[in-house]
């Protein structure tokens, strides 16, 4: 059995950070290519990982939207400690929510938000999604079918206590979108099998940013970062991201 452990990066390269952060389930993996890019253009870029996160899915069932938060704190204090005055954040999907909640939260210079919801489905189809990414993560790892199998039946009749808590952070942050003033950027993909993409209109729309821009895509789906428009997605980030009111 092989063992592959994915983790947070932190790739350094000017005064201008980002802080990337990765989706329900997800991992830094989620934005590793744009975390390149973005360093090859002169951007300093941080991604943590949430708490359960990247690793076996059985402690992500015991994790919670509280210590996901905390680890969104701790990777922008990251960013400050190491002197990094001015930073912007981009999110996928729960990353795209807890980037606005961090614009609620502390300066930021700006906010990209990619297939972020605005609601979520019921807790038994997000359970679907912890039960497929326990699934893929046991493949990945080298776990033989039948031991898979004996395992995401255990992680079935657990459950995972903590999903009404994700549907309310994503209530929360919905209802108080107009105390967000940075400049926002909204990425949404038209075919996104996940979310409703109509959550994009609703942060264009409720956030009070002056700078604010809406971007579809035509041909991804959910997972935007890593489909075939993500060249693309890189170059509308990026020109984005340049346009914003630097110091340096």
């Amino acid at each position: 059995m092989r063992k592959i452990k994915i983790e947070p990066f932190f790739y350094k390269a000017g005064p201008r950070a980002v802080l990337l952060l990765h989706g329900f389930t997800g991992s830094s993996s989620d934005v590793r290519i744009l975390g390149r890019f973005l360093e090859k253009n002169g951007y300093t870029c941080h991604a943590p990982h949430y708490k359960g996160h990247g690793v076996p899915p059985e402690q992500l069932i015991e994790s919670s939207p509280d210590e996901w938060w905390q680890d969104v704190i701790k990777g922008y204090e990251l960013l400050k400690n190491e002197g990094y005055e001015e930073i912007a954040v981009a999110g996928l999907s729960l990353g795209g929510v807890f980037s606005l909640k961090l614009a609620m939260n502390a300066p930021l210079k700006g906010v990209v938000t990619m297939c972020a919801p605005m609601s979520m489905r019921t807790t038994d189809k997000m359970f679907e999604g912890v039960l497929k990414y326990a699934k893929d993560y046991k493949q990945f790892d080298g776990e033989d079918p039948e031991q898979i199998e004996k395992d995401v039946e255990a992680i079935r009749k657990k459950g995972m206590p903590s999903l009404p808590e994700l549907q309310q952070l994503i209530r929360d942050v919905r209802k108080e979108l107009d105390l967000i003033y940075a400049p926002v950027l909204v990425v949404q993909s038209r075919n996104d099998e996940v979310i409703d993409p109509q959550s994009a209109h609703i942060i264009y729309e409720d956030v009070e940013s002056l700078k604010k821009e809406l971007v579809w895509f035509e041909h991804s789906k959910h997972v935007i970062t890593l489909d075939k428009e993500k060249e693309q997605l890189h170059e509308t980030i990026l020109q984005f991201l340049n346009s914003l009111d630097w110091n340096e």
